[in-house]
């Protein structure tokens, strides 16, 4: 009998198994073109994600209910190239991958359409809230495809979002490693898509979610009363970072130290304002002395495209201006690194990333680590200057993503001048310096459509346009696209031409623009507001802005918390008429220093990079 029941149990086994294989079978059959079926187990016992995802995947003419919105993104660079890939470290970059189709068995497509608001007009902030939302067109909820995506917490619901790499000029290398820039019209058959899943999910019924959400990626936030706290500390070398013997640029720092320390009270000075700055008088003096003093050797080892050769178009484009301007410079710049003070290591760290890394993201940063290790031992070998401090007299300036982290451990004692200026993760306040991200689109005129509007004729209160990237964009809309008329707060917008002159126009014409961090925490917004007269709403934390060292950040710029996105308007609004007007000359007074000249001039971008990176080496070295 018991043998009997098994060969019953054993056929009905069989004939289960044999309709599952069946039914799985005849349904990957009956699936479109480009898409799999799979299974998650998981998904037994689960609640309905396709309730959950309802408005998400709605039609344009239907809006989202703040009942059951999910708002979920990829987290990928909006305003940068490839970046830090956390936390899915296994992407891989396929250059030859036909955008919107699956990858792999868990990929599932998104395609982010592009806001067309040219016909949105400037001046119409006093329409009701319905005309408004009508006008202005953009929906975050279209187009959107979902699927249940597995993180380290268990399974959550994810997006899978595709977003080109490219940048309007963009840059390719031949297996010669020689560079062309093309414009995006040239290439648009050669477009890339990186596809990165990161389950970020905001509930509508709860801005504590939100700020759970904001946690969970920055749960420690450092302020910036703590950064200035920071700042404030004098630094020390390590003593493995001092010589045992000063030399004679020492001795010339040392005593530049102290006159800077001493510096004589300056309250005004023609064409600088003592409110933008923490202390005119120092920097007036160690800027002058800096004039008349520094010595700078460029190391001449290097093949090109890496090094010696500068990228000075795009928004990679502050470290190939520096280069080109300081490797012509010879005033600051000699041939005898005797006579130096500080060693300039001159690699490009976009060019890096093109030219090195390949195909595959996740073994690219071993292999850019090791090109530059080997690069410090070239020079160590051959000169005693690093060895002699640990590389703490030389310096780089670098404005891809990745180099913070590729310069960590080859270069951790150098003065680092990094657009990726994040001080919950791998800068250091006192020894680096954050470098200014400067988007140049015209390497002829690159002041081109300089200056804004009056504060008399800039109706709009706040303007933000941009792409889906990194968890912090999509809560910013979530709550302020198409809340408010006087609240310009847009997604991503086409390349055309005329969007680009309307997005210069909405710049010109906000009392505010918001300066909300993409994947990483810097973006070109900054820059761009202060060319535009705009007053920079800083939403990134953990970003310490450029020339942090000098200028009086809060005199001429606002800075938001992430987790107060939701209070953002009334923070706006709170601020005095007086207070504004008098942030916006402030802006005015430090656009020459974010500027670039192909001829140097006096405060200007070039010199300001110089000068904080003296400035910090000279506060590093002790004084007997």
């Amino acid at each position: 009998m018991d043998i009997a029941g098994n060969i019953e149990i054993r056929r009905l086994l069989l004939i289960i198994g044999g309709v599952v294989v069946i039914v799985v079978v005849s349904q990957c059959f009956e699936l479109p073109p480009g898409k799999k079926f799979y299974f998650s187990p998981a998904d037994m016992g689960s609640t309905s994600t396709s309730t959950v995802f309802a408005n998400v995947s709605s039609s344009n003419d239907s809006k989202p209910s703040k009942s059951n919105v999910g708002v979920v993104v990829g987290l990928v660079a909006n305003d940068t190239d490839v970046s830090d890939l956390a936390p899915d470290e296994n992407l891989t970059l396929d250059e030859n991958f036909p955008a919107g189709t699956d990858r792999n068995a868990d990929d599932i497509s998104v395609q982010e359409k592009p806001i067309d608001f040219r016909n949105d007009s400037l001046q119409k902030t006093d329409k009701t809230d319905e005309s408004y939302k009508a006008d202005n067109g953009p929906k975050t909820s279209s187009g959107l495809t979902v699927s249940e995506g597995r993180n380290e917490a268990g399974i959550v619901p994810v997006v899978w979002q595709g977003i080109s790499t490219e940048s309007p000029e963009t840059l390719n290398a031949d297996s010669k490693g020689n560079v062309k820039q093309t414009t995006e019209t040239q290439i648009e058959h050669q477009k890339t898509e990186l596809w990165q899943p990161v389950p970020v999910t905001l509930n509508g019924n709860s801005t504590m979610t939100s700020i759970s959400i904001l946690k969970k990626w920055n749960p420690r936030p450092t302020s910036l009363s703590q950064m200035n706290a920071l700042l404030l500390r004098i630094p020390v070398s390590s003593p493995s970072m001092s010589p045992r013997r000063y030399s004679t640029r020492d001795r010339e720092l040392q005593s530049a130290k102290l006159e800077i320390e001493n510096a004589p009270i300056i309250r005004n000075n023609p064409g600088l304002s003592a409110s933008v700055f923490r202390n005119l008088s120092k920097f007036i003096r160690s800027y002058d002395l800096m004039d008349h003093m520094l010595k700078v050797y460029i190391y001449k080892e290097g093949e090109k495209p890496v090094f010696h050769q500068p990228l000075m178009r795009g928004i990679y484009a502050s470290e190939g201006w520096f280069m080109k301007l300081v490797e012509g410079n010879k005033k600051f710049v000699v041939r005898d690194p005797r006579k130096a003070h500080l060693f300039y290591l001159p690699f490009d760290s976009h060019m890096l990333r093109l030219t090195l890394s390949g195909q595959n993201v996740k073994n690219g940063k071993k292999v850019l680590e090791k090109y530059l290790k080997s690069y410090v031992g070239l020079i160590a070998r051959k000169y005693s200057f690093w060895n002699r401090t640990e590389g703490a007299d030389h310096f780089l300036v670098a404005c891809h993503d990745w180099a913070p982290k590729l310069t960590k451990q080859c270069m951790k004692n150098c003065i680092r001048s990094l657009c990726n200026a994040n001080v919950g993760r791998d800068f250091k306040i006192g020894k680096d310096t954050s470098l200014p991200v400067t988007y140049i689109r015209s390497v002829e005129n690159p002041l081109q459509d300089l200056g804004g509007k009056p504060a008399s004729e800039r109706s709009i209160l706040a303007f933000f346009a941009g792409g889906m990237h990194g968890y912090l964009r999509p809560i910013l809309l979530h709550y302020w696209e198409n809340k408010e008329p006087d609240m310009k707060i847009f997604g991503p917008m086409p390349h055309d031409i005329e969007s680009k002159r309307i997005y210069r126009e909405y710049m010109k014409s906000s009392k505010y623009c918001i300066c909300a961090r993409g994947y990483e925490v810097h973006t070109p917004r900054v820059v761009e507001a202060i060319f535009y007269e705009c007053v920079p709403v800083i939403i990134s934390d953990n970003y310490m802005p450029p020339f942090f060292e000098v200028f009086n950040w809060e005199a001429f710029a606002v800075f938001v918390q992430e987790k107060d996105i939701p209070n953002l308007r009334d923070i706006l609004l709170s601020i005095p008429e007086e207070k504004y007007l008098t942030m916006m000359s402030s802006v005015k007074m430090v656009q020459q220093h974010f500027f670039w000249h192909k001829k140097p001039v006096k405060y200007d971008l070039f010199h300001m990079i110089l000068h904080s990176v003296w400035y910090n080496r000279v506060l590093q070295i002790k004084t007997r």
